[in-house]
């Protein structure tokens, strides 16, 4: 059988119902994802303020929670490129849902705490899966909208999180914020069971047939009787011996040490500063319910700094919007702890999380995936998730060591000198990737002169060193 030269015929697709689809119930996992991690921050402030926990306990909790986060990403990065990214993708979705549900069941704080190891594993793989898969569906002229409006869904979380645990926690209890999740899990599990594995990693494995029969799925249900443009002629890369090392080759070692910064300092970011705010406000003597209005208010920014990075993407670029967001984040970081009056205080915080979460959107919807080769693609972005997580194992110890030392400025000083040197990384050593089918971006030091499994699409030429 003659290669499928998937990725083309993808490519050239009009945006339809079909991509909504996939929109939607990837969408799904990665909302419920977000809402479980966003959700210990509420839950946290209100253990402290019953005495069921304590500002260490608390840090431990967060800390196991990145631990398994670590290990569900880097599983996901192996899995999902050797055995594809449906299994992926639902068994995380079934590990963290499950496990959400052990958690409300939790008679002690550290039964809480190994559930929510658990619970990491499942979050940190899930993150990884649903980015990658929606990558590989996707049109490049419309990739990027489609990227961050996945992390608009995914980040529209930090503000429902906080919103349903104003209502939730005050009239029902913190177990019934973990109920939501795994009840919410286990019927978007089901739901995902119709979802096609993608064409682009089958083909990369040489299983053609299997890629064929579900490219030309797409094609008929996009098509709906319609004649369809030609894809576009060219060949097929194909890495010689796609490993984790790989990641590491020349042309591909300064794209894994941006992507893994950049996630490093995103973690650091939301998990060292956001995560907390309600946390500092009760250990500043601000009650619990008022600290959680406040906290609302503020996370509202992280679906509005989506949306903005949805908006933006296409246009300044990827690169572009990385760095200038990156110094936004910074100056409204340098007014936070400047700042007594408590209403200018929820406008610069919401102004600095929306910040923080275009470049989330940007960076971890598309930038980070959009790096790697097909048949790496799992595992580059695994490895950058895991080193994100691998810092936010540490960070919740440190900020609490900050907090307690140099108050509020110390843990936004630290956030801040990450921001500026990922804008200059990225400034100055990135790509831009906007409007780019996939195939284009991969570097010529890592293509094989080797033809694809089953031999080229028709048109299509072996590419040469000089041509990747």
């Amino acid at each position: 059988m003659k290669a499928v030269n998937a990725g083309a015929r993808l490519d050239r697709l009009t945006v339809s119902g079909f991509h909504g689809r996939m929109l939607g119930m990837i969408g799904a996992g990665t909302f419920l994802d977000a809402f479980d991690i966003y959700l210990q921050g509420a839950v946290l402030g209100t253990l402290v303020s019953l005495h069921w926990s304590t500002p260490q306990l608390n840090a431990t909790f967060i800390s196991v929670t990145f631990a398994g986060m670590v290990l569900g990403a880097w599983l996901a990065g192996i899995l999902g490129d050797r055995f594809g990214r449906r299994f992926s993708y639902q068994t995380n979705l079934l590990i963290f849902g499950l496990a959400s549900l052990a958690g409300a069941l939790a008679p002690s704080i550290s039964w809480l705490i190994a559930a929510r190891f658990v619970m990491g594993i499942g979050l940190g793989a899930e993150i990884v899966v649903g980015y990658v898969l929606l990558m590989e569906f996707m049109p490049p002229a419309s990739r990027g909208r489609w990227g961050t409006g996945l992390a608009v869904i995914t980040n529209s979380a930090l503000f429902v999180s906080a919103l349903v645990g104003r209502f939730v926690i005050p009239n029902f209890g913190w177990r019934w914020m973990f109920v939501i999740v795994g009840v919410g899990a286990m019927i978007v599990w089901q739901l995902r069971k119709s979802m096609p594995e993608s064409p682009r990693w089958l083909e990369s494995k040489g299983r053609l047939e299997e890629a064929e029969q579900i490219t030309a799925a797409i094609e008929r249900t996009v098509a709906a009787g319609r004649t369809l443009p030609p894809p576009r002629p060219g060949a097929v890369p194909v890495l010689a011996r796609p490993s984790l090392a790989t990641l590491f080759a020349p042309g591909l070692v300064s794209r894994t040490l941006i992507g893994a910064f950049v996630l490093v300092t995103l973690n650091t970011a939301i998990y060292g500063f956001i995560a907390f705010l309600p946390t500092f406000m009760v250990q500043q003597g601000i009650g619990i319910v008022k600290s959680l209005t406040y906290t609302t208010l503020m996370s509202f920014g992280a679906p509005v700094g989506a949306i903005l990075g949805m908006l933006l993407g296409e246009r300044l670029g990827r690169r572009g919007t990385i760095v200038w967001f990156s110094l936004a984040a910074v100056v409204f970081g340098a007014l936070y702890p400047l700042t007594a009056d408590p209403r200018l205080l929820m406008l610069i915080g919401f102004l600095m999380v929306g910040s923080i979460y275009v470049l989330v959107a940007i960076a971890w919807g598309v930038y980070v995936p959009e790096l790697f080769p097909t048949e790496v693609r799992m595992r580059g972005n695994g490895f950058c998730n895991t080193a994100g997580r691998l810092m936010t194992i540490v960070t919740p110890q440190l900020v609490v060591l900050l907090f307690a030392t140099f108050g509020i400025a110390g843990v936004i000083a630290a956030v801040a000198l990450l921001l500026v040197i990922q804008a200059g990384l990225v400034a100055h050593l990135g790509i831009e990737t906007r409007g780019q089918p996939l195939e284009a971006l991969v570097p010529q030091a890592v293509v094989s002169l080797a033809v694809a499994p089953g031999g080229l699409p028709p048109g299509a030429k072996v590419l040469g060193k000089e041509e990747a």
